[in-house]
């Protein structure tokens, strides 16, 4: 084989990889235009989130000790951070002497798109808002059990308000006698 030939075969090999390379990115700019990743599109499909929102407080708690609280939907996972759909909104959680107060930044949804709910055990708080662009979804613990019918939120400037009062377990403590 002479060298003419050697450099014939080497320039096809370049002009099909050329080529390859030209088809895998075609593929790539389709998915882009769908917003649609590789890995995403092995999902079925499933496009990403219009907005990547994170954040954190610091504070400290009545202990003295920093408190970290992070929101936003973008989670940290291993090597590479998971961005979810829903977004984990900045919360504070207020117990006064007869009742809860739970405060979250929520801004750009409805309020009739709010969903509040209170489990069985009075002890966790969930709140979850669907609107065209945002998805929020938090479960709250809260320090106390609460009873649900004595219960009222409000939603004004983006910022939900949830009231809830304690339960009364009737008696404060007991008395013993003394013999």
């Amino acid at each position: 084989m002479s060298w003419f030939e050697d450099i014939d075969n080497w320039f096809k090999r370049i002009q099909k990889y050329f080529e390859e390379l030209e088809r895998e990115m075609e593929e790539e700019m389709e998915r882009m235009m769908r917003g649609v990743t590789p890995e995403e599109e092995r999902r079925g499909g499933r496009a990403r989130p219009k907005y990547y929102y994170y954040g954190f407080e610091i504070s400290i708690g009545p202990d003295g000790k920093p408190r970290i609280k992070e929101f936003g939907n973008v989670r940290p996972k291993g090597e590479r951070p998971i961005i979810e759909e829903d977004i984990e909104p900045l919360t504070d959680v207020i117990e006064e002497e007869d009742s809860i107060k739970v405060i979250m930044d929520m801004p750009g949804v409805d309020k009739d798109k709010i969903s509040i709910r209170v489990t069985e055990d009075g002890k966790k708080l969930i709140i979850s808002a669907r609107d065209s662009d945002r998805k929020y979804y938090k479960e709250v613990d809260l320090p106390a059990e609460v009873d649900p019918n004595q219960s009222k939120a409000t939603y004004r400037n983006g910022v939900l308000t949830v009231e809830l009062k304690k339960k009364s377990s009737g008696k404060k403590g007991f008395e013993i006698k003394v013999e």
